[in-house]
């Protein structure tokens, strides 16, 4: 009789154990798939913005296209995107430019001096920059994404991708 007793101990002892072992997998699975699962969310994130930020800038590129209106520019030592446009007899232009960690974008009269910190908060961005290219094509680069503007009068197609 002792010894089915004990026996049953050890049998109830190895149970425990390998319930515990089987518990303390599936907390670590969990902890593990939790932390894939957040890092992988930020990173999808951290792109869908800069899409976002391309896709505005492209947008507004070509919705005010025409020959020798969208061009890089200098705004107070800032590289900007500078979109120029007549309504009437009066003369406009727009600024869409990178500053404090936001995309901005800045419409005045042409004879009007602002500064960047004057321009409208679009969108956080943590890296924006323009570079002027051959054949007055406009690489735009948001992050780790770029793409290729194409203003009329230049001789090449758009093209976009990643870097």
């Amino acid at each position: 009789m002792k010894k089915k007793v004990q026996n049953r101990k050890i049998d109830t002892i190895f149970v425990l154990i390998v319930f515990s072992i089987f518990a303390f997998s599936v907390l670590m699975v969990l902890m593990l798939g939790a932390g894939i699962y957040k890092n992988m969310t930020e990173i999808s994130r951290d792109g869908q913005n800069e899409r976002t930020v391309l896709s505005y800038v492209r947008t507004k590129a070509k919705n005010y296209d025409g020959a020798d209106r969208v061009y890089l520019d200098d705004f107070n030592g800032i590289t900007a995107l500078r979109i120029d446009e007549e309504y009437g007899e009066t003369s406009y232009r727009t600024f869409i430019y990178h500053y404090d960690g936001w995309l901005c974008e800045l419409f005045s009269e042409t004879s009007l001096d602002f500064d960047p910190v004057d321009g409208i908060q679009i969108s956080r961005i943590d890296d924006l920059s323009f570079e002027d290219l051959e054949n007055g094509l406009i690489k735009v680069t948001a992050g780790k994404m770029n793409m290729l503007l194409s203003p009329r009068g230049s001789t090449d197609e758009p093209i976009g991708g990643r870097s």
